[in-house]
């Protein structure tokens, strides 16, 4: 056996990700379910990544093209090793440094890809403790009420670890310790290489076990060490829905818990969900009903919720977003949106610009100051700096083979109920009249006016709606109109007032056929 050596050096963290996880009757490998906007394996490469090993390697065999493709996508530096036919995690752990450089030197960690509450600081301190007691092995434990079902911790007269018995190979003694092993390790590398050489397979399940090598290594006259923790829950790994949704509460809850230290306002953590790498600046409130998801980053200042969901968003500082749904989008500072807007990819709304009630938003490039207020769908759009939109409108972007573009210049106006039939450009300080269908372009200090002419029938409702209670008010509102018209003709004669509201919108008018 070779001695342990002290150093410092972090040759590798290895992840063992290789099991089926069957208890989560799932077609997706148990590695790859989610909490707090990553995988569970996603959680371990962090973890690793975060004490800085040489070398990291993922073990995996169950789905393994599935799992390595997202370890590759989640850590392309990561070596990803298969698991052969021998079950096991000593196995796992051979096969692993099989893939990885020989003749490692340092220390090697060992960790697992369903325990996604193991922090990085954990294990730092894990290898801080290792490296200082020049231990062989050391291992993760701790105290649990309940230790059923868990590996018990036999520890020796001088306080080190003499070995680790199983649930189902206990003494009634043994079985009432309620120090457990976690099953997470730091190795000399030399003595783990040299170790895992002489395991065997002779055992009940036919499996080559890691906990072995503390044995062998106690037996050559190695120090195995013991580092106890206390926060439980980073030793919890997930093996059924049940325990993926509990560990899920509890890393929200931990995440929220971070944010509010951080200067950030979070009026209801219960109701308020957000993933592990969303960012929030100072100063800023989450109402209820908030989930912050993906990549989302938050500026200082702004107030999000209630009722939002923001994925890969990014959020200005002051800005306001209630009742939103926005997926990909940009969202500039002091800017304001909702409420029960919809924001898809590709939208970028500017400084203190406004998207607001019942208003989809897609490939939409919105200016500072701005404003898209009500009612209206902006699909492949450039609408410039300081313009408004009215409400009800529609860019009509897809004509059933290709989606085109229209563009809104800076200050421009338009008018409510508009549809702008892609592709068609309006100037900077231009207007569109209300209700237009526009087709063609408007040019700077234009105003264009696309609608069909009105026209008033008389006599419509007698003729073609008889006898409904349509008509009857018609009729009541007609001889109402005619008394009150004779009297002014008796009284002060007609107006030119009254012969102007009498004749407006005839057949004769010509309002909204003039040309821009």
């Amino acid at each position: 056996m070779n001695t342990p050596t002290g150093s410092h050096h972090l040759a590798a963290v290895i992840v063992l990700a290789a099991g089926e996880g069957t208890r989560m009757k799932s077609s997706t490998p148990k590695v790859l379910h989610r909490i707090g906007g990553r995988t569970l394996v996603g959680h371990a490469i962090a973890a690793a990544r975060a004490v800085t090993p040489e070398h990291l390697a993922v073990v995996v065999r169950h789905k393994h093209d599935l799992v390595a493709a997202h370890v590759t996508e989640v850590d392309p530096q990561a070596v990803i090793a298969d698991q052969d036919e021998v079950k096991g995690t000593g196995r796992a752990t051979e096969c692993a440094l099989d893939a990885l450089p020989q003749g490692l030197d340092g220390t090697i960690l060992v960790t697992y890809g369903d325990v996604p509450l193991l922090a990085g600081d954990t294990l730092q301190s894990l290898v801080d403790e290792h490296v200082a007691t020049q231990s062989a092995v050391t291992v993760i434990t701790a105290h649990l009420a309940d230790p059923t079902g868990y590996g018990r911790i036999l520890r020796g007269g001088d306080g080190g670890v003499e070995g680790i018995v199983e649930q189902k190979d206990a003494t009634d003694d043994q079985r009432a310790i309620t120090e457990i092993n976690s099953g997470i390790y730091a190795f000399d590398a030399a003595v783990l290489i040299d170790a895992l050489g002489k395991v065997g397979t002779d055992n009940v399940q036919g499996e080559k076990y890691l906990t072995d090598v503390l044995a062998i290594a106690r037996k050559a006259g190695g120090r195995v060490s013991a580092h106890l923790i206390e926060d439980l829950w980073q030793t919890e790994g997930v093996n059924d829905r049940v325990q993926l949704a509990r560990l899920g509460k509890e890393l929200n809850r931990r995440t929220t818990e971070r944010w509010m230290r951080e200067g950030v306002t979070i009026v209801d953590p219960d109701t308020t969900w957000i993933d592990s790498d969303v960012s929030i600046g100072r100063d800023t409130t989450i109402l209820p009903g908030t989930q912050l998801l993906g990549a989302t980053a938050i500026g200082e200042r702004a107030t999000i919720g209630p009722d939002t969901t923001l994925t890969d968003t990014e959020v200005g500082a002051g800005a306001e977003v209630k009742r939103t749904e926005a997926l990909l989008a940009v969202i500039g500072a002091g800017a304001t949106v909702g409420p029960f807007s919809y924001l898809r990819p590709g939208t970028e709304l500017g400084a203190k610009g406004k998207i607001g009630g019942f208003v989809e938003t897609k490939n939409a490039k919105i200016g500072d100051g701005a404003k898209v207020p009500h009612l209206t769908y902006a699909g492949d759009a450039v609408i410039g700096e300081g313009a408004n939109i009215g409400a009800g409108t529609i860019f009509a972007n897809y004509d059933g083979v290709a989606k085109h573009q229209t563009t809104i210049g800076r200050h421009s106006f338009i008018g409510s109920d508009t549809v702008l039939i892609a592709p068609v450009n309006v100037a900077d300080g231009a207007y569109v009249g209300a209700g237009s269908a526009l087709t063609g372009d408007v040019e700077p200090g234009q105003i264009a006016v696309a609608r069909g002419r009105q026209r008033n029938i008389d006599g419509w409702v007698a003729r073609a709606r008889a006898g409904t209670k349509t008509a009857k008010a018609a009729e009541e509102a007609a001889a109402n109109a005619a008394g009150e018209a004779a009297t002014k003709v008796t009284g002060a004669g007609v107006t030119s007032a009254d012969h102007e509201a009498t004749t407006r919108h005839t057949d004769d008018s010509t309002e909204g056929q003039a040309n821009a």
